[in-house]
Order: structure tokens, then C-alpha cells, then sequence
């Protein structure tokens, strides 16, 4: 079917379109010639470019279109569609290329569009369906935000429930009275037990903690060596942008009850390198978060970055938050950074080289996090030197063994493409970031670690330092049993190797947290004290048990001290002995998680940060580069 066009300035270039601006006074000839050399560059539109440089704002430009094209210049807010139109082109083709059925005009359908291309492409994509159509012209804000409102019940519906089921724990909202008889009846049995044969029982939950510690050890030493042993990849060679268009990228950044982490953050992001004109930052905000809107409501956000509002549902949780904003995207690459993020400046560009170059299989990249407030407290410093091991070391060893590796919440990007077509993220699951990790490997995907570096906030705090470690527990004990609801099917889809490796990493992590007291026990060994096992095992082997346990705890040491070894943290060496007091907090938190796996599987107990935004790391930037913004002086830090 042809389409018809009510304007006859369609068929303008972009030239025509810089001159009209320059005539009309809205741009100078001095910050037309800037834009179009980023134009030449990059290659992204004139409109857009001079918008995400803050050379002329969303409304101003929209209005100079209209007229540009010839086309009625539209508010969906005082106009609103007619809402009978709503279905007429599929949800996802108008928020991804954000466009929307506004009104019949007779037998033409108005279409509201941004931009002219997205008109023009989407009736492209509906093709032979496509109706006899004109555009009017609205901002993509104004366009999104209608398309939210109109089709708020199906959105909201989506974002709970975008996994498979068989893949999804949401099921477990219905089971509680059988979770909770079951558990009643192995605590049941196992007193019972203990009662009837007490050095039995102890023998035989004390003999699974060292089974598990000796799996759990060699898994840590493949993984070191492998890392160790194995040079660097080199770096991949940059990418010409004047010969390759580069994509576009959306990071979702979840924001719950930030009130004084969302100023800095702001600053922070300011720094990044990549084109603002390709970049897409996206606060996710709780509709009912008023603290949080509040906050943001006070920062000047530059035109690259906007919010997501989510519409009230259950369950509130992170994962939940960012499949609704998903859909809500512009970028080909999703990024994910936490709320008191602060990553390298060149971030985005080294993982757009990094895509640009990988193997198709490779869908997703794992940054590194560390953590700037290192020096704080003791418990600040444990936290650096024990994630420093996992990301530096551990995780890239796992990875170069072939193994799927869990991923981190954050400084994660993936192939937008996959992620939808896995459906994005659990939303009832509390650590969904591993629950993906183990997603893409048993469909085929593969995650590489990638050299570059995030800056988080380490919790120095007991209680939420326990509160935390619960939930991350809670969710690997959760994203466990639901993988394994088939173990057959899970076997034949990761292989051998990572069917395997997936047991020894979670079953010896949680084994170890719930069952650390047993281990604990064979200090009385070396100390000559009296054991529980003394009546049924001879001393001698005990003895020999706890040197093997005692030289685990030294590879541990050398694990983390090399970890550490490096400029950045070397001030972390003196500190990593103590970790062996550490780790023992983890056993409360596996406790109070094995509790809530039984009575509040999705709860999500969240982390509240910004108590390290005094500490020297945090100190503002002098100047916000290459976005051509600056913030006023009270968005400064407190």
C-alpha cells in the first residue's frame, strides 16, 4: 500500500535542516559547524546531535521540525490519542522506535513521531499492513510517556513475568504452606537424628563441610593458576568511528530511595568519554519513590540522561525495575550501573571495541568492581580485598577454564538483542544477575570479563554488611534449585564441564556459609582441646584433617594477597589475614537467607548507600568534559 505524506519538506537533508535551524535563530553557525563535525564522525542525526549537546532542548527542536516538515506540531498530554488506536501497531515497534497511533484524520491514520526516519522506517517494517498514514510531530519524551499511560496494565504485567516460567522462580508464590511443611519436616527428622546418634550426625554434616572445602579449594586454585598462568589478552585495536557507525548505548542505572547518592552520580557519569550523542542513560525510578524524585527533581540532568518511571506492581525489586525500563530503551548495547557507581571515564568505549570484535556467542561483558572506600573501616577493607580475589583473579580464571560464571549486579552489557530474546531478568529473583549469568550459558552464550573497572561503595556497615551478604545468599540457594528443577535438561544444555563447575561453585559456597561452624570445630584439633569426633575417628587423623584445613586457609591468604598486590591496593595487604574473621559474618547472613528462602523468597532487602561520599576518593571533578554542561555549585557533594 503507498503511503501518503501530508508535508512535502520529507525528502530535506540534513544540510537543509542545519540552515533552516541557523536561519531561525536557533542555533549558531559556530555550534552548527560542531554538531555537524560530530555528525561526519559519528554519524548519528543533526537533531539528535544538537539535543544530547545542549545546544537547543527536546521541546525547541520538536517545534522547528514540525515546521522544518511541514507537519502539525503535537502535545499527547493536552491532545491525547484516541485510545481505540492504541493496538494498531505493535508496543515494542512504537517504544523502540518511539512513534504512536495519535488520531484518525478521515481514512489516514496520524502517526506522532520524533523524527521523520522513525516514521518512515516503521511504516517500512509494517510493510504490506502498513496503513495510509500522515505523521505529526511530538518528543520522544512526550511520546514514551503516553505510550506508558495508555498501555500502563500490559507493561506492568510484562516486566513480572518476561522470564519462561520453567526458568523463573515466580512460581514459588504459591508453594509457601509446601515449602514451609517441608522445611518443618527435615528440621524435624535431623533433630531427631541428632538426638538418636548425636556424634553421627555430626561426623556426617562435618565430613560434607570438608568434602565441600576440598572442592571449593581446588575450584579457587584451577581458577588462579588458569589465570596466572595465561598472558593478557591484548588489547583489541580501536575502532575508526569515521568507518564504522558506532551503536547506539543504553545504560539502566535502578534508583530506590537514593537521597544521597543521586548529586554525585550525576557528576560521575558527566566524566564518560563515549559520543553523548549515542548515549543513553536511563534512572529507573519506583512510581511512589518520592524521596528519589525529589532528589532528582534538584539535579540539572543533561540531555542524555532521563527517567523511567515504573508503575507500582509487585514484586519491587531491582530486576523488576529494569525490565519495564528495557523496553523504554534507544541503545543496541544495555548497560547496568548501580546508583553509587563510578566507572572509568572510558567505560562504554572499551566495550563497544570489545563487541565490535568478539565472536557472536560472546553476549555479554563482566567489568571489574572495586571499591573507593577502601579505607573507611576494617569492614570496608574485607569487603575490597575479598571482591578484589573474585573479580581480579576468580572470575577470569573461571572464565579462561571454559566454566559459566556468575554474573555481578553491575558494569554488566549485553547484546540487546539476547537479552530480550531470554527475556531479560527474573524479576522474583534477589540475585538476578547470577540467575542471567547461568541463563546465557545454558542457551549457548558466553560472558568474557572485561579490563575495565567500576568504583562501588563498599558496605561498611555490620548489620546492612549481613543484610546484604543474606540476600546475595538467599538468591544463590534460589537461582540453584531453579536450575536444577531438571537436572537432565540443565545437563544437557550446559555440557559437561559447565554442569559440573555450576555444582562446585554453588553447592560449595553455600555448603560452606551454612556449615562453617563444623569446620570452625577443628580448631580445637590444633589447639589440643577435645573433639566432637574424638569417640569415632581417631586423633591422629584429625589432626592431619585440620593442617589440610589450616593450608587451605594459607592458599586463601596467597589468593587474596595477590589480588592485592598490585599499586591500587597494596595499602590492603597488612588486612588480608584478618579476612579469616571475616568470613564468619557470612554465616549469619546464610542463616537469616536460609529463613527467608522458607518464609520470603522474593523479599528484597535493600542496601541504602551514600555513606562514603565524604572519603577523598569521592572528591568532585573540576570539569565535565566533552558534554559541554555544568553543574551548578549546588549540585555539589555534601
Amino acid at each position: 500500500m503507498q503511503h501518503a505524506r501530508s508535508f512535502s519538506g520529507a525528502d530535506h537533508n540534513v544540510e537543509d535542516l542545519g540552515r533552516f535551524l541557523q536561519r531561525a535563530g536557533l542555533v549558531s553557525a559556530r555550534d552548527l559547524l560542531a554538531a555537524r563535525s560530530i555528525k561526519a564522525r559519528f554519524g548519528t542525526s543533526l537533531d539528535h546531535i544538537l539535543i544530547s549537546e545542549g545546544l537547543i532542548d527536546a521541546d525547541t527542536m520538536a517545534t522547528a521540525l514540525a515546521r522544518f516538515h511541514g507537519v502539525a506540531r503535537i502535545d499527547p498530554e493536552s491532545e491525547p490519542p484516541d485510545p481505540d488506536l492504541a493496538d494498531l501497531i505493535d508496543l515494542r515497534l512504537c517504544l523502540n522506535h518511539s512513534v504512536l497511533p495519535w488520531r484518525m484524520k478521515g481514512n489516514t491514520l496520524r502517526i506522532a513521531a520524533s523524527r521523520f526516519e522513525d516514521f518512515a522506517h516503521v511504516l517500512t517494517i509494517l510493510g504490506k499492513d502498513a496503513p495510509h498514514a500522515e505523521m505529526v510531530l511530538a518528543t520522544s519524551s512526550e511520546i514514551q510517556i503516553t505510550l506508558a499511560r495508555l498501555h500502563r496494565e500490559t507493561l506492568t504485567a510484562k516486566a513480572s513475568a518476561r522470564v519462561p516460567l520453567d526458568e523463573s522462580c515466580r512460581g514459588w508464590g504459591q508453594t509457601g504452606w509446601l515449602r514451609f511443611g517441608v522445611t518443618l519436616g527435615g528440621l524435624a527428622v535431623l533433630l531427631a537424628l541428632t538426638f538418636a546418634f548425636p556424634s553421627h550426625v555430626f561426623a556426617l554434616l562435618a565430613g560434607w563441610a570438608a568434602l565441600t572445602l576440598f572442592v571449593a579449594a581446588g575450584l579457587r586454585l584451577a581458577s588462579y593458576v588458569a589465570y596466572m598462568s595465561r598472558p593478557a589478552d591484548p588489547a583489541p585495536p580501536p575502532i575508526n568511528p569515521e568507518e564504522v557507525q558506532l551503536p547506539k548505548v543504553s545504560v539502566l542505572v535502578p534508583l530506590f530511595k537514593e537521597t544521597e547518592i543521586a548529586q554525585a552520580l550525576v557528576r560521575r557519569l558527566g566524566r564518560l568519554t563515549y559520543p553523548k550523542s549515542l548515549l543513553d542513560i536511563v534512572l529507573v525510578l519506583e512510581e511512589n519513590d518520592t524521596l528519589t524524585h525529589e532528589t532528582i527533581a534538584k539535579c540539572d540532568l543533561p540531555t542524555w540522561m532521563r527517567v523511567v518511571e515504573v508503575p507500582e506492581g509487585q514484586p519491587k525489586t531491582k530486576p523488576r525495575a529494569m525490565n519495564y525500563a528495557l523496553d523504554f530503551c534507544d541503545g543496541e548495547i544495555i548497560g547496568i550501573w548501580d546508583a553509587e557507581d563510578s566507572p572509568d571515564p572510558d567505560q562504554i568505549d572499551r566495550v563497544v571495541e570489545r563487541f565490535f570484535h568478539a565472536p557472536e556467542d560472546v553476549v555479554c561483558l563482566q567489568g571489574v568492581l572495586d571499591y573507593y572506600n577502601s579505607r573507611q573501616n576494617w569492614l570496608a577493607r574485607c569487603f575490597t580485598v575479598e571482591y578484589a580475589a573474585w573479580f581480579r583473579l576468580m572470575l577470569p580464571g573461571m572464565s579462561r577454564l571454559g566454566l559459566a560464571i556468575p554474573l555481578g549486579g553491575t558494569t554488566l552489557w549485553f547484546r540487546r538483542d539476547i537479552l530480550e530474546e531470554l527475556g531479560g531478568w527474573d524479576a522474583h529473583n534477589v540475585t538476578e544477575d547470577a540467575d542471567l549469568g547461568f541463563r546465557l550459558a545454558r542457551h549457548g552464550y558466553r560472558t568474557e570479563v572485561i579490563n575495565t573497572t567500576t568504583g562501588e561503595e563498599a558496605n561498611c556497615r555490620l548489620w546492612p554488611w549481613v543484610r546484604q551478604r543474606s540476600r546475595w545468599l538467599k538468591g544463590y540457594m534460589v537461582t540453584y534449585l531453579v536450575h536444577m528443577r531438571n537436572p537432565i535438561r540443565f545437563y544437557r544444555q550446559m555440557g559437561h564441564l559447565k554442569f559440573w563447575g555450576v555444582q562446585a561453585h554453588f553447592v560449595t559456597a553455600l555448603s560452606q556459609f551454612v556449615l562453617a561452624p563444623f569446620l570452625w570445630s577443628f580448631w580445637l584439633v590444633l589447639l589440643g582441646l577435645p573433639h566432637p569426633l574424638d569417640p569415632i575417628l581417631p586423633r591422629s587423623f584429625l589432626v592431619n584433617l585440620g593442617v589440610l584445613f589450616l593450608m587451605i586457609e594459607v592458599l586463601t591468604v596467597l589468593i587474596n594477597a595477590t589480588a592485592v598486590s598490585g599499586a591500587r591496593h597494596r595499602h590492603l595487604l597488612p588486612w588480608v589475614p584478618t579476612l579469616h574473621f571475616y568470613f564468619p559474618l557470612g554465616a549469619i547472613a546464610a542463616y537469616k537467607a536460609l529463613y527467608e528462602l522458607v518464609f520470603r523468597p522474593f523479599f528484597w532487602d535493600k542496601t541504602q548507600h551514600g555513606h562514603s561520599l565524604k572519603t577523598p576518593e569521592m572528591a568532585p571533578a573540576s570539569a565535565l568534559e566533552s558534554t559541554r554542561i555544568q553543574l551548578e555549585s549546588g549540585h555539589e557533594s555534601p
